[in-house]
């Protein structure tokens, strides 16, 4: 039955519409990044350590990228309603099942629910716009895409002032964690209801107005096209796989901890933060991930996907440097450093499909961007535990304050740096790896300019 929700665009469908309709799925799946306002009352109220507290999240993530791999060809088979479908269907039960977990103090039943269930939503609601809109927008892949993932980023300024406020409403016991949980399931459910109605593939043949566009990004392969199974034969993939891979483990390991950590990074300063400011602290993180999704990703189109990634990498050193030697010294250099350090988080997700796209053409680039989500499952593991951990840890050796973290920190440089040499080793596809020219492929695996695979 969802198979029948492929449903392409009568003529005149204005494809300004999509965006709203991707948006709309992202805005409530970005709800994972403020987890972190939950960490505290599951802690208090289950007896978790932080390590433990951060494995629904860690799970939601590693399930994200599994399911947008195993799920991008079935997104290019049959489309973003059916995505989108599922997706909502798998998001809005996990925060039920989690729900359930909370009221019965099963600890596990919220990792079942919001990692595994949720995760997979997560994942397929992820991808499921991003080919779509590269379809939709040829002439402007970097906008568009940084337009859908900006609101992946932006969900949990929503999310983070609404979760804090509904745990202050219901009460931060496993009951009002239970309540909470229930109420934002069923919002989301119907939040994501209406990007499935407004989504549609382009109609065969369609072009956008106005001349074919220019080129834009370096590298790129022109007009030649490769299949998903071919890219994962390429060396381009495989460091654009560490290239997103050392991004994310440096940006979410901040955002998964972003709250108990600036409340302990200046708890030993005449100005601590309460834990109001810290839920705002993690609002701005979400709102500098938004913002720097759509901006650097439009920046790409004209600079270039290669010298995007120089910034995030190169200047994301810098900043998490900068943190690490000026420690509580400076609470608004902190602040700076970690939303540029989000900035370049979410400009990485918002740039990746473009480059894809660069590399590889459109003939499966679905398929593609979700096998490279694998190294987002990696990241959202190894960010959090390298953070988790080493805080841990040096809590229990009695330390405080800055030393909590600052080992960490000269850790992320370290993959940044390994980052920032993966993506200099990027190069144009060899053409063995292109498909066939036009001519001499099935009429129903031609990719026709604004029509899906």
């Amino acid at each position: 039955m969802l198979a029948g929700l492929r449903t392409p665009a009568p003529q005149g469908w204005s494809r300004w519409l999509v965006p709203p309709a991707a948006l709309s799925i992202h805005l409530a799946i970005g709800q994972a990044y403020a987890w972190s306002v939950f960490k505290p009352p599951l802690e208090t109220s289950l007896g978790l350590s932080g390590t433990a507290s951060a494995l629904p999240f860690q799970l939601a993530i590693v399930m994200l990228g599994l399911s947008a791999a195993f799920g991008g060809t079935f997104v290019e088979r049959n489309g973003p309603r059916w995505a989108m479908t599922v997706s909502a269907l798998c998001f809005a039960s996990g925060f039920l099942v989690a729900s359930l977990g909370a009221a019965t103090r099963q600890y596990w039943l919220v990792v079942l629910g919001y990692g595994l269930i949720g995760g997979i939503g997560l994942g397929i609601g992820y991808i499921s716009p991003v080919s779509t809109l590269l379809k939709w927008f040829p002439d402007r892949p970097g906008m568009a895409t940084g337009i859908a993932i900006m609101g992946f980023g932006g969900g949990a300024l929503i999310a983070a002032p609404w979760s804090a406020q509904l745990l202050a409403s219901f009460g931060k016991d496993p009951a009002g964690i239970s309540k909470t949980f229930l109420v934002m399931g069923v919002c989301y459910a119907v939040f994501m209801t209406l990007g499935v109605l407004l989504v549609r593939l382009p109609p065969p043949g369609w072009a956008p107005p106005g001349p074919p566009p220019a080129a834009t990004g370096r590298p790129r392969t022109a007009d030649a096209q490769v299949s998903a199974r071919n890219a994962l034969r390429t060396p381009q993939f495989w460091c654009l796989w560490v290239v997103l891979c050392m991004n994310v483990t440096a940006g979410i390991g901040i955002l998964e901890k972003a709250a108990p950590m600036i409340a302990d990074f200046f708890s030993g300063t005449s100005v601590p933060v309460a834990a109001s400011a810290a839920a705002g602290f993690v609002g701005l993180l979400s709102l500098a991930n938004m913002l720097g999704r759509i901006l650097w990703s439009s920046v790409s189109d004209f600079a270039g996907r290669k010298n995007v990634y120089r910034l995030y990498l190169g200047a994301g050193a810098l900043m998490y440097l900068l943190i690490a030697l000026t420690g509580s010294s400076s609470k608004p250099l902190f602040i700076a450093c970690a939303a540029v350090v989000l900035s370049f988080y979410g400009g990485g997700f918002a740039t990746i499909p473009a480059y894809l796209k660069d590399l590889f053409g459109t003939y499966q680039v679905g398929a593609i961007h979700g096998r490279l989500l694998t190294a987002w499952s990696l990241a959202g593991v190894l960010g959090p535990l390298i953070v988790n951990a080493v805080a841990d840890a040096q809590k229990a050796a009695g330390r405080t304050g800055t030393a909590l973290y600052s080992t960490s920190f000269f850790i992320m440089i370290g993959l940044l740096a390994i980052g920032f040499v993966a993506n200099e080793l990027v190069r144009p596809v060899h053409p063995r790896h292109h498909e066939p020219p036009a001519a001499d492929l099935p009429a129903a695996l031609v990719p026709q300019k604004g029509t899906a695979p």
